[in-house]
């Protein structure tokens, strides 16, 4: 058993109640696993920091229905309790794909119960409705009880547990409003918790409220895994998502005469990585070396190969442009052939240069002749992308699932890019052609999950094992 943390819409509170909850549960003994529904990195920040361990992302989209399955079996096997939060309303899920990806379609997927969080603060008798509404909607999804979230008083409190007696729903959790606890937002979401200051402090509340303001009784039975696991149902992976492994499993380690080193970035600054991705770049027996771009005076020694994720390069600038020897010493080297994954702001960190929040321009690395400049609207969504060219990544011809997640865009396209695919806009879908490949580099806006695609890290551990022995 486990339990997901569901909501009627975006705004009510997810996020805090699931890091009160974690927070109040590593008090324990016991181990905790969390999860995050969909492609989302920095609500999994949060909970990686109050468990310390690496939280999972549950993406049928970018993946499949039996990697996500999988993934939760393998990941709740050792652990006590295991908590899962949703993304936006219980059954909003990708857009034109029927509720596919969305928190209720994992909940089915894995056969799990759901704790409803309700913003409660402009509510009254409503609530009865709106939680009838929930539990009757879909007859496959249990919903254990209600969290309610931002109850102003007692008096209120007690109107709300009048109204919702007639549906003998239990109630988990009572929160009331919480100004103490303020977790920030900006043009990307949530304020990643490593950006924040006085953190431990903060956790420190959120424990607080979990010891206070849960039912506990009812609710660890609900968190354990001790239960039977669900069986895996033999269901289909993505939609148009082509050339898919049965088996997250069949990543083959090349044979390697001494470790590849791949240098990933690491700071405030390039902080979105999946830990799977990362996983699997270690099953093939590579050496992570994690460093700075900001703080780090050099570039790592001995590196064949280079993992720039996404992040916040637009918010940090002028700390990257600043740090000079590192930007030309890693110039040097992907001049030099170095095998470079860039994604999203590792694109943005490899071009010419940034346009800051504040519109200020700087340089950048320099690899890419392009600039990077803030856009007035957030591209967001996933995208099903065709390669139209062979990368240090992907082969011409490779179908793959990706997530779009930026408020910044280039000046212009190079002459030759890397993927096709259809973005929505408000009017109608539009055909795009993105991405770099350029000396032995792919940059693209499109994050990547390798779960059910393998061959997309095994190929770049080919690249970085050519690239190692060319130099020597």
């Amino acid at each position: 058993m486990s339990l997901v943390i569901a909501a009627d819409r975006s705004g009510v509170g997810k996020t805090t109640v699931t890091a009160a909850i974690l927070a109040s549960l590593q008090g324990r003994p016991e181990t905790v696993q969390s999860f995050k529904v969909g492609p989302d990195y920095i609500d999994p920040m949060f909970h990686t920091v109050v468990t310390h361990r690496p939280c999972r992302n549950l993406d049928p989209i970018l993946t499949s229905d039996t990697y996500t399955q999988r993934l939760f079996q393998t990941h709740t096997q050792q652990t006590h309790y295991a908590l899962i939060e949703g993304v936006m309303g219980l059954f909003d899920g990708a857009r034109g794909q029927k509720g596919r990806g969305s928190t209720a379609h994992i909940a089915r997927l894995l056969n799990l119960p759901i704790a409803l969080v309700l913003d409660c603060s402009r509510l009254s008798d409503s609530i009865a409705a709106l939680v009838h509404g929930y539990i009757s909607f879909d007859p496959q999804i249990q919903i254990a009880g209600v969290i309610l979230n931002r109850v102003g008083s007692d008096r209120h409190l007690q109107s709300l547990k009048s109204a919702l007696q007639p549906l003998s729903v239990r109630i988990l959790g009572v929160l009331q409003r919480q100004p103490s606890i303020h977790i920030p937002n900006r043009h990307l979401g949530l304020v990643p918790i490593e950006e924040l200051e006085g953190t431990a402090g903060l956790l420190q509340q959120l424990a607080a409220v979990g010891n206070r303001c849960f039912d506990w009784s009812a609710l660890l039975p609900l968190l354990a895994t001790q239960a039977p696991a669900p069986s895996i149902a033999h269901t289909s992976p993505a939609p148009q998502a082509v050339h898919l492994p049965p088996q997250s499993s069949s990543l083959t380690a090349p044979t390697p005469s001494g470790a590849i080193r791949i240098a990933i970035a690491k700071d405030v600054a390039f902080s979105f990585y999946y830990a799977d991705n990362l996983d699997q770049l270690r099953q093939l027996g590579a050496e992570l070396v994690f460093w700075s771009p900001i703080h780090d005076k050099t570039f790592p020694d001995n590196i064949h190969g280079l993992y720039l994720g996404g992040g916040f390069p637009e918010m940090f600038a002028a700390d990257l442009s600043q740090n000079v020897t590192v930007r030309q010493t890693l110039k040097t080297a992907i001049l030099a052939g170095l095998p470079t994954y860039a994604e999203c702001g590792g694109l943005m960190y490899l071009c010419e240069s940034l346009q800051t929040l504040q519109g200020k321009t700087l340089p950048m690395v320099g690899v890419l002749p392009t600039n990077v400049k803030m856009a007035k609207r957030l591209t967001l969504g996933y995208r099903c992308a065709i390669a139209t060219q062979d990368t240090p990544l992907i082969t011409a011809g490779t179908t793959v699932w990706g997530h779009e997640f930026h408020h910044s865009e280039l000046d212009h396209e190079g002459d030759s890019p890397i993927y096709t695919f259809s973005r929505e806009t408000a009017s109608h879908p539009s055909e795009i052609s993105e991405g770099w490949h350029r000396y032995n580099v792919h940059a693209s806006y499109l994050h990547l999950h390798w779960g059910e695609q393998p061959e997309i890290p095994q190929r770049f551990i080919q690249q970085c094992q050519n690239f190692k022995a060319a130099k020597v």
